[in-house]
């Protein structure tokens, strides 16, 4: 297997460390690219207010250790006008990174209790905003209006804009629908601008997000869908253990580089 994708790590699976501790790290286990985090009062890696100093060094260091941005994570609470704000802030550090794809999620991180009519109301400023600056936007499989690919098409449909498509994660669907990854797959493939691949331990809605191939997920089949899919965009790597506390760095830092080794193992690079 040989996919024409670009691998990368995502800086979220160093929640509660630096942001270059989060690139050292992801560029040590062996990725070439990375998906950058910036989420307001999760992961702040790029804040939202990012002056250019700030933006300057952090592409300085991406330089320095060899990476290339994939996406960034901007995830907010579309149901919200505070939450649209941030999307938009996260739109314009997309323009000013040279990043042309932007995650974010209906309702945000925690994505509960969510608004459809709301985030249906805010949804098409963000796309065109986005448009307008040649970005795309991943609506990740998260939380319950955009559960799975099956769940995510006909929301895509009512937003009716082309640069809205599906964040893929193939830990989510088994988390928030119950489907398994490898049943849901080949229905979002077709709308995919993004993917995350992350592992899931346990049944249902059990918070346990290990290194790839140390979960239930078969990544094998997972890799092979895609190929068949000829889907060529981005995998994006994100480890979320059992949530906070999180492991120790150097326990990151492994898990970060057995995972980039099982999926290089399995044709990717």
């Amino acid at each position: 297997m040989t996919l024409k994708t670009r691998l990368g790590g995502h800086t979220n699976s160093y929640h509660t460390y630096s942001v270059e501790e989060a690139l050292e790290g992801i560029a040590a286990a062996g990725y070439r690219y990375v998906e950058l985090s910036a989420v307001r009062g999760w992961t702040e890696h790029v804040p939202l207010e990012a002056d250019a100093k700030t933006l300057g060094k952090i592409q300085r260091m991406m330089n320095q250790l060899g990476l290339i941005s994939l996406s960034l994570s901007g995830h907010s609470d579309l149901t919200t006008k505070e939450g649209l704000a941030d999307g938009l802030l996260a739109v314009d550090l997309c323009e000013r990174m040279g990043i042309d794809i932007m995650n974010t999620a209906i309702g945000g991180h925690y994505s509960e209790n969510e608004d459809e009519a709301a985030f249906m109301g805010n949804i098409h400023e963000l796309a065109d905003y986005a448009a307008a600056r040649d970005i795309r936007l991943g609506i990740e499989i998260h939380g319950e209006i955009t559960m799975s690919g099956a769940a995510s098409i006909p929301v895509l449909e009512r937003i009716g804009r082309p640069n809205v498509l599906i964040n893929y994660d193939t830990a989510n669907v088994e988390f928030y629908s119950g489907v398994k990854a490898v049943d849901d797959l080949p229905i979002a493939l077709p709308k995919m601008v993004h993917c995350h691949l992350k592992d899931k331990l346990g049944e249902g809605r059990v918070w346990n997000f290990p290194g790839i191939g140390d979960g239930d997920i078969d990544f094998k089949q997972v890799l092979g869908i895609i190929e068949k899919g000829g889907y060529t965009g981005p995998l994006s790597v994100e480890i979320e253990f059992t949530g906070e506390p999180w492991p120790a760095l150097d326990v990151v830092n492994q898990s970060m580089k057995t995972s980039y080794e099982r999926l290089a193992a399995l044709g990717l690079s």
